[in-house]
């Protein structure tokens, strides 16, 4: 199929303009933009923005939030063959406008080997520990104490949205959360689940106990398995860095240690898989 006054049907319009206005040049303004997006964690800040990419993250992006978005021309094309499937994507374009690149351009413009031909430019989210601690049922909290994998923390946001829990708390040098390794891990729950980097997380940790909330840590030296424990009041487990664990002053703070039983010859799982297990063992309890 090619582009031009051969295309007809739902993205007849689409095309029309695609061709007037297509970006083709990767030395672009625009182009360089989204590059230092994605590479560099001071110009998101910055900029108070962050690039999502494919189909998910744009469809799942939240309404008002939108600020830019950039399809390939063989991603239009795409969309022609689907129909059906398609309507969804055609309607927030048609809702949120976009700018179409070359196939070349694109892959510039990518952060993945394989791209889907779609991605948005979307603004930030703040929330405040504060507010976190307010809730109508007794919250859940994941502490992360400088996690660095990106990977680590974008399954952690997932598993944390699955299993209910209320609020991600993160040291400063946790990983930024909008580097887009930890967007695409977290398949959309970066969206949902609320969230806050703090300077002090002994104080912040602090504040969680003075609002009732029992912290646990896990912790390779705890006396107590992970299932012999009471999740169902306001709880928060503390997760430590993927190589050195939690820092003592940090445990130190934990008003209970608990530690996941485990055979064979493994010492310890990855940051996420044990934040996941403690976060669905909190939400079978309060389920029952």
């Amino acid at each position: 199929m090619r582009i031009g006054t051969e295309c007809a049907g739902p993205l007849a319009d689409l095309w029309k303009r695609a061709q007037w206005n297509m970006i083709t040049s990767t030395s672009n303004q625009k182009v360089k933009r989204i590059v230092q997006l994605n590479k560099k964690a001071g110009e998101r800040k910055k900029e108070g923005v962050f690039a999502a990419e494919g189909i998910k993250m744009f469809l799942e992006a939240p309404e008002g939030y939108v600020e830019e978005v950039y399809v390939s021309e063989n991603f239009l094309m795409l969309l022609e063959s689907q129909e059906d499937d398609g309507r969804g994507v055609r309607e927030k374009l048609e809702e949120n406008g976009y700018e179409t690149v070359s196939g070349e351009v694109f892959a510039k413009m990518s952060d993945t080997q394989s791209p889907q031909g779609i991605l948005c430019v979307v603004r930030q989210r703040r929330y405040a520990l504060e507010n976190m601690l307010k809730g109508d049922r007794p919250p859940l909290f994941l502490v992360l104490e400088n996690l660095q994998d990106p990977g680590n923390l974008g399954t952690v946001l997932r598993s944390g949205e699955a299993a209910g829990a209320d609020g991600i708390v993160m040291s400063r040098d946790t990983v930024d959360i909008y580097n887009p390794k930890v967007i695409r891990a977290t398949m959309g729950s970066v969206y949902r689940m609320p969230f806050c980097y703090v300077e002090d997380l002994e104080d912040a940790i602090g504040q969680m106990k003075q609002a009732g909330t029992e912290v646990f840590a896990a912790h390779l030296e705890g006396k107590k398995s992970y299932d012999q424990c009471d999740y169902r009041k306001a709880s928060a487990f503390l997760i430590g860095n993927e190589g050195n664990g939690l820092t003592e002053r940090v445990s130190q703070l934990a008003d209970v240690r608990i530690r996941i039983p485990m055979e064979g010859k493994v010492e310890s799982l990855n940051a996420a898989v044990a934040a996941s297990l403690l976060a669905f063992e909190a939400a079978r309890q309060r389920r029952g």
